[in-house]
């Protein structure tokens, strides 16, 4: 049955815990705009997608922080967050990421038990250590020591996070220090919100999430091989998880970040993504910050065998529901599971197009790995089966009670 094909992808793969809900789903907004756009309209259309996204019942959406480009406009994901949350009712938030080289962990901290309050606890802290070159460039930062700098702040902020009453914190690195230091206020969430490490190339971040225990966000899913590729990553928590004596890390606690958009037909579909593809594609293979973007061989003549050639690289869905759905399953596959698949937002498509993408995945994609549709359809062909013999009893119902009513009026 449809709905258990997490369950049972856990259990061929002995991983047990991962089996105990089905696939959560959910939108990586880093964003991406294309330059020569209003930056106040194209973060608008990012609130209002938000809004979609929650009221078609996606259960979580991501937003990134950076500094540079031009293309990716947020550059505080708490304050976005906040104002989305006053927008929606139901939906997660997380930030893809906060890059913690550029803050003072505290503050880091504080910021995140304020919006912690103030969303009522609807917020997963994503971490990581900054994509952009460019950023760290601009704030003398060597991008050598990035990691390093990321994995010292996170145990600092994981330090004030599991604190005591009463312990305080005391770190001193090359960068930041913190001296005899305390949330003066607790987090809204127990014992604090969800705190995850992104993974991109390099096997820094599922490292960090096996050995400081905390989840992981896989961001790499186009890259082949590797330390931090589906194949590969999950050995790489469960490994450092023993070696730090923590208990095996839960798959459920795993998100893994997918590309596509989807159409009625695949032709819809490829036409749709002729509006915005190649300019996304452009920006990577003119910056070349994060590996998101598949290589097109070749020089194709127009934007559909651009579109065409992309799609064929294998790395994105470009198709029907139909086509996400052995899309997704071949992810799972591949990875042995995990808990939640992330759509990375992009202007592909125009917002109608794109719009619709997300209502087709709301509707006949993500149902499919909710084990939403089984008992539906159950009720359906039992309702159907039993048509004959309880439309027969109905009808005979109805003639006595006809009869009745003449008998009582003294008709007939």
């Amino acid at each position: 049955m449809p709905g258990e094909r997490v369950h049972l992808l856990g259990k061929q793969a002995g991983l047990g815990r991962m089996t105990r809900r089905p696939l959560d789903f959910g939108a990586f907004i880093t964003p991406f705009h294309p330059v020569g756009q209003s930056p106040t309209t194209a973060l608008e259309y990012d609130l209002e997608r938000t809004v979609r996204l929650d009221r078609l019942g996606y259960d979580e959406v991501w937003f990134g922080e950076h500094h540079s480009g031009g293309y990716e406009l947020i550059a505080c994901p708490e304050v976005f967050i906040a104002t989305a949350a006053e927008r929606t009712k139901n939906i997660r938030f997380g930030t893809g990421v906060v890059s913690l080289p550029y803050h003072h962990p505290l503050m880091v901290a504080d910021r995140w038990v304020l919006l912690d309050h103030l969303t009522r606890g609807r917020v997963m802290f994503g971490t990581g250590p900054g994509a952009l070159p460019s950023d760290a460039y601009m704030m003398g930062i060597d991008p050598v020591e990035q990691r390093r700098m990321m994995q010292e702040s996170l145990e600092a902020i994981l330090a004030l996070f599991r604190a005591q009453p009463g312990e305080l914190v005391t770190r001193h690195s090359d960068w930041f220090t913190l001296r005899d230091a305390a949330l003066h206020i607790r987090p809204y969430t127990w014992p604090y919100p969800e705190i995850s490490a992104a993974a991109m190339v390099s096997p820094s971040g599922p490292r960090l999430a096996g050995a400081l225990g905390t989840s992981l966000l896989s961001l790499s899913m186009s890259v082949p091989g590797g330390f931090a590729a589906l194949e590969n990553t999950w050995e790489v928590v469960r490994d450092q998880a023993a070696k730090a004596g923590r208990d095996e890390p839960d798959r459920a606690d795993w998100r893994v970040l997918s590309i596509m958009h989807i159409a009625d037909t695949r032709e819809q579909a490829i036409a749709d993504c002729t509006y915005g593809l190649q300019d996304f594609a452009n920006y990577f293979g003119a910056a070349g910050f994060v590996p998101l973007a598949s290589e097109v061989e070749g020089e194709p003549q127009t934007p559909t065998e651009f579109v065409q050639a992309y799609a064929a690289a294998g790395s994105c869905c470009i198709g029907t529901p139909d086509d996400a759905i052995e899309h997704i399953t071949g992810l799972l596959e591949r990875s042995g599971g995990f808990g939640t698949l992330l759509f990375l937002g992009h202007d592909w498509a125009s917002p109608e197009a794109t719009y619709h993408s997300y209502e087709l995945l709301a509707r006949k994609v993500i149902p499919h790995f909710k084990g939403q549709l089984t008992a539906p359809r159950a009720s359906h062909e039992w309702a159907r089966g039993m048509r004959d013999t309880l439309f027969g009893r109905a009808g005979e119902a109805i003639k006595n009670a006809v009869v009745e009513h003449v008998t009582e009026s003294g008709g007939g």
